[in-house]
């Protein structure tokens, strides 16, 4: 007899690909100026959470998106010719070596999506890009966290870890390193990769390379074919609004991820806005030196105020606050507009990160901080 049970099917849910899914927290971004404004009523916020330019952007990249805007109607271009064509001549790679990416996130993801199954592992240090576990896990992978030296890569312990899982695909490397704006001495890096099997990708993260171009490991593409490079726009181009990034590699490591990159991953205002703002290297040139004043100023006033640093290579700066309570402290900063990147979630919790600003939005910062600190 045939049942007379029936599925409901509008009861019946999808289930997840890896179970490692389940264990993902959603990626936390700094808190956005508009949704501070919501929550305190605050007007004049200073946004130094996510380290971003503060000098904004090149004047010709405004002009490079006002000249598209009469062609919104249109795809961009998919494969990214002329920003393609002035990132081979700015980095000396052939057109066939560089893919771009949304945002280099975007080539974090493609690069894992593309090289590493659910019998793989990837190896990544303690205290580096949180992006980097989140993708072993969306994978299905094995994450392979090294414990940090002095906040920063442990190579030895990171070849090791190579060494003792066979089934190692991927390694991440940040340079200079986000939270900590470590940085790995090219002659480290070099000797790194020339012990590791050749079937083990090794993955630079320069999202900061422009703050320190001596970490530029460019080089490292002559010698080896199982490096990738993965740059950014959004931080030292002061375009992280349009997102665009990209990865510089051999050609068959180029061809792969071309394969699966989304088609036009890249808008057309992004094309133009990155080309424009790569053809500007005096404004780049400015923003590193108005990085490097301003860093050595905030260094001085952190120590008249005991609070502790990690010297660092980027745009930002991470602080420690000799306090049991250090989110009531970027609590009350939150109230006074001030929004900085607490660091709970990399396992930091009596840490601060801070971008780096102009002097104006600095000054706010210490002056705001030291109120705070003399109120305790």
């Amino acid at each position: 007899m045939q049942s007379t049970e029936s599925t409901d099917v509008n009861s019946v849910q999808p289930t997840v690909a890896y179970d490692s899914i389940l264990e993902l927290a959603p990626y936390q971004t700094g808190k956005p100026v508009e949704e501070l404004t919501r929550e305190y009523g605050v007007s004049d916020v200073v946004k130094l959470a996510s380290n971003e330019n503060s000098m904004g952007c090149s004047p010709y990249v405004t002009l490079a998106i006002t000249e598209q805007l009469g062609q919104l109607a249109r795809y961009p271009d998919g494969n990214g010719y002329y920003l393609k064509q002035a990132l081979a001549d700015f980095t000396d790679v052939k057109l066939e070596c560089i893919t771009l990416g949304n945002g280099s996130n975007d080539l974090l993801d493609i690069l894992a999506r593309t090289f590493v199954g659910t019998d793989d592992a990837i190896v990544y240090s303690q205290y580096a890009f949180v992006v980097y576990s989140m993708l072993a896990k969306m994978q299905g992978a094995t994450g392979i966290e090294v414990p940090a030296q002095r906040f920063g890569h442990d190579l030895d312990a990171m070849r090791q870890a190579v060494e003792d899982n066979a089934n190692t695909k991927m390694v991440f490397i940040a340079n200079p390193n986000n939270p900590t704006g470590t940085q790995l001495e090219h002659a480290e890096l070099h000797e790194f990769v020339a012990s590791l099997p050749s079937s083990v990708l090794v993955v630079l993260d320069e999202a900061y390379i422009e703050y320190s171009p001596e970490s530029n490991n460019r080089a490292l593409l002559d010698e080896f074919d199982n490096v990738v490079i993965v740059r950014t726009f959004s931080k030292a181009y002061g375009l992280a609004g349009l997102r665009v990034g990209y990865a510089l590699s051999s050609a068959p490591i180029a061809g792969l991820l071309n394969r699966i990159r989304q088609p036009f991953n890249v808008s057309r205002i992004g094309l133009a806005a990155a080309a424009a703002a790569l053809a500007d290297q005096d404004f780049i040139d400015s923003v590193r030196l108005t990085n490097q004043e301003q860093m050595r100023w905030l260094e001085k006033q952190f120590d008249a105020l005991g609070l502790g640093f990690i010297k660092s290579h980027a745009n930002f700066i991470m602080v420690e606050i000799d306090d049991e309570d250090t989110a009531a402290i970027n609590q009350a900063l939150l109230e006074q507009g001030v929004i900085v990147r607490p660091l709970v979630n990399y396992g930091l919790p009596d840490w601060l990160r801070i971008t780096v600003g102009v002097a104006e939005d600095n000054m706010r910062l210490i002056d705001t901080l030291r109120s705070i600190l003399t109120d305790d």
